[in-house]
């Protein structure tokens, strides 16, 4: 069995999984194993790795499954003790694997670890958070965070007090880089395909607390994230976002918190289409406002 299996999902972003994959081979430790899950690219994505990767394998889906469900064909598919979920728009740099293993090897308590991340440009990314709580849908992105702009939850859900520059735990990291140890990976599958690519993380981090384990972050171990791939490989992001979130209230909470999403984003519909109306009444230019409503009236349909 290979000590750690890195899973690289893909969809379409063939200039950064090169860079990405260039850098494994230059950082993978012994004992190692790559598996790219590229979902159905249209870019010559799957003949740029088999020609110039054949050592790493490959999984072709014929068709878009989704973030999730590349994730899961690639743990399914990993044979390491422990599995490094990567995104595509990464690059490791330094020790950072050898450090990551190291580190669950020698804390049993914890499932998963992540590095820091950084921008190409060196700087620092803040993409930790917190769990979702009942609070959140309705002071985060609402009319009440624009009236109370920096309010206690919206500062707790977007960890503004985690230092970036110390070792700690994590309650909820980006999924760009994450390394697991196979045991906390549920059996069935490693991510609840239901929750999309923006929820699917927080499902996962919500299910490793509750079954005991906890998530490290390696302050001195870099991986650069140039962001953004994920998001514009998804048609309809923002809308797939509420869905998404939608799910996540009604796995964890209940039917009754998806109720109380619903009536957090109608506020904010509301707010949107008063402003709407006030700018045309003021001269503005018209923002159709069909739209909006259409994809609010899927939204409470979900």
């Amino acid at each position: 069995m290979s000590t750690l299996s890195v899973v690289v999902a893909s969809a379409n972003a063939k200039r950064h999984l090169r860079a990405c994959l260039e850098s494994l081979e230059a950082t993978l430790p012994m004992s190692s194993e790559v598996v790219v899950v590229d979902d159905a690219s249209r870019d010559g994505t799957q003949r740029m790795v088999a020609d110039d990767f054949p050592h790493f394998r490959l999984i072709r889906n014929a068709h878009p499954a989704g973030l999730p469900a590349c994730l899961n064909q690639g743990a399914r598919a990993a044979r390491g003790a422990y599995v490094l979920f990567l995104h595509a728009d990464t690059r490791v740099t330094g020790n950072a694997l050898r450090a990551m293993v190291a580190f669950l090897e020698a804390n049993l308590r914890y499932g998963a670890v992540v590095p820091r991340l950084v921008r190409p440009d060196g700087t620092t990314r803040r993409d930790h958070a917190r769990l979702p709580g009942l609070w959140t849908p309705l002071l985060f992105g609402t009319p009440l965070e624009r009236a109370f702009p920096g309010n206690a939850e919206v500062r707790r859900f977007l960890a503004l007090d985690f230092d970036p520059e110390a070792d700690g735990d994590v309650e909820c990291p980006s999924g760009a880089c994450l390394l697991m140890r196979r045991r906390a990976l549920k059996k069935e599958s490693a991510f609840d395909e239901a929750m999309g690519p923006a929820f699917h993380q927080a499902d996962l981090c919500r299910r490793l607390s509750d079954a005991g384990w906890r998530i490290g972050y390696l302050a001195d171990e870099c991986v650069v994230h140039a962001g953004g791939v994920v998001a514009r490989a998804s048609e309809d992001y923002a809308g797939r976002y509420h869905r998404d979130r939608l799910a996540y209230y009604r796995k964890h909470y209940g039917e009754g918190a998806a109720c109380w999403v619903k009536l957090c984003v109608a506020a904010t519909v509301l707010e949107h289409y008063v402003l709407e109306l006030y700018r045309r009444a003021e001269g503005w230019p018209e923002e159709p406002l069909l739209p909006v409503w259409e994809q609010f009236t899927g939204f409470l349909r979900a």
